[in-house]
């Protein structure tokens, strides 16, 4: 590779980075627009509305868009495109499921070996939520809750729960918008008292309290009613009664 080859090469990503978004960077602000529920359920998306939104090219936008189908945030669908995803009723069960085996392991860790700066960050994180709550800013209290369980799996260690984490809480944030009747974020002390059986490392706590918290979502959401007719089905009956 010759010098000239080499200067191109080293300045093309100073370049990239200065002028527009990365991949990540991206998808970390589709994430945010999901936790805050600006992004709703079934809105579509098009990489050359996001290239513009973010002043990059349209592939970087297809890159961080396959990962975010890759994580299921994102589905692709035939001669539409890219649309949020809207989980049914079946999925959102699948997805709690999920996190009522997981979660609670991962604050009875914590409560293993609570360390000083674990808990300063965990209440530092209850006290935004609480400010936010007392200004009224729905938006930003419906993400930090949403950041709350985040937070307990890195704080955890563990860099693939991180993402698996990530990618159920912001599943679980669009089955709110679509099967909860209120839209309202945690309750405000299920978070704290989790937090306090961590500091003082009764892990059986921590954990009952957060199999009780994630069943609390879980009744919100109303999940054992039936899954709603979609159009097309409704449409296809009516020509039958026609008939």
């Amino acid at each position: 590779m010759d010098q000239e080859t080499r200067v191109v090469n080293d300045t093309l990503p100073r370049f990239e980075k200065s002028h527009g978004k990365s991949e990540a960077e991206i998808r970390r602000r589709i994430l945010k627009a999901v936790f805050e529920q600006r992004m709703r359920p079934g809105e579509r998306l098009t990489e050359e509305q996001l290239a513009t939104a973010f002043d990059v090219s349209r592939t970087v936008v297809r890159q961080a868009m396959a990962r975010l189908a890759q994580d299921g945030i994102l589905e692709k669908l035939p001669n539409v495109g890219s649309t949020v995803a809207s989980p049914s009723r079946k999925q959102t069960r699948d997805i709690l499921a999920i996190r009522k085996m997981v979660e609670p392991e991962i604050v009875r860790s914590l409560a293993a070996a609570p360390s000083g700066p674990a808990v300063a960050r965990l209440r530092a994180h209850l006290l935004q939520e609480f400010d936010a709550r007392k200004r009224g800013d729905r938006g930003t209290l419906v993400r930090l809750t949403g950041e709350f369980h985040l937070l307990l799996a890195e704080l955890a260690g563990n860099e693939l729960l991180t993402h698996l984490m990530t990618g159920l809480q912001a599943l679980t944030c669009l089955a709110i918008l679509l099967h909860a009747e209120r839209e309202d974020a945690c309750p405000p002390d299920e978070h704290g008292t989790i937090v306090a059986a961590i500091e003082v490392g009764d892990g059986e706590a921590a954990a009952a309290q957060m199999l009780h918290h994630l069943r609390h979502v879980e009744k919100d959401l109303h999940l054992d009613r039936p899954e709603p007719e979609s159009a097309l089905a409704w449409l296809r009956g009516s020509e039958r009664e026609r008939i």
